[in-house]
């Protein structure tokens, strides 16, 4: 298929997840990657899930990861160059929506990409070999083509992988794992 047959999809069956379907998903996926080996790891980027729109509830994933004392980073988007800045989440974070709705950081520190360990990747499917849809914009490509080699891309969704996706361009990057609320599943870039 083709990422914007995958995206209409996608976006259709996401609309009818109910909360209480969207609370018990994240709360999978949030069980799945306690078993994961990035523990060891400090530095997390999580998107803010985007409220009306029945993404994973990216709260749940920043209260376990501030119960193991790991340092979160949240994205701020520059519509004009489609980039993403990063801020270290702290009490001092003060939050607005941006014109699509999404909360981001007002102030704080800024965190280079370099900095960033685990990438947690949002997204309305992925395939077998680790390629995602999202909304379509390029943020988070042009992010990940910025993060160390090392750094572990994380893709966390509803549903489990599909097929092949076609349309694949040269500056897609490829997730390292997939995790939803049936498993987990590792690419052939999967560093562990």
């Amino acid at each position: 298929m083709l990422k914007a047959a995958i995206r209409k999809k996608y976006l259709q069956e996401r609309s009818q997840l109910s909360d209480k379907n969207i609370e018990e998903f994240s709360l999978a996926i949030a069980n799945h990657l306690l078993h994961m080996p990035i523990w060891d790891k400090d530095v997390f980027h999580v998107f803010c899930s985007i409220p009306g729109k029945q993404e994973v509830d990216t709260e749940i994933l920043m209260t376990l990861l501030m119960g193991k004392n790991k340092q979160i980073v949240v994205p701020k988007m520059l519509s004009e160059t489609i980039d993403l800045e990063h801020y270290l989440l702290t009490e001092e974070t003060i939050f607005q929506p941006n014109n699509w709705g999404i909360s981001e950081p007002k102030n704080g520190k800024q965190i280079k990409e370099s900095a960033i360990e685990v990438v947690f990747v949002p997204l309305l499917a992925v395939d077998q070999q680790g390629h995602r849809v999202g909304y379509g914009k390029g943020f988070y490509d042009r992010f990940l083509a910025k993060c160390s080699p090392t750094c572990i891309k994380i893709g966390i969704g509803f549903w489990e992988p599909i097929g092949v996706i076609e349309d694949i361009a040269p500056t897609d990057i490829a997730l390292n794992t997939y995790v939803c609320p049936k498993g987990i599943w590792k690419f052939e870039s999967n560093p562990f």
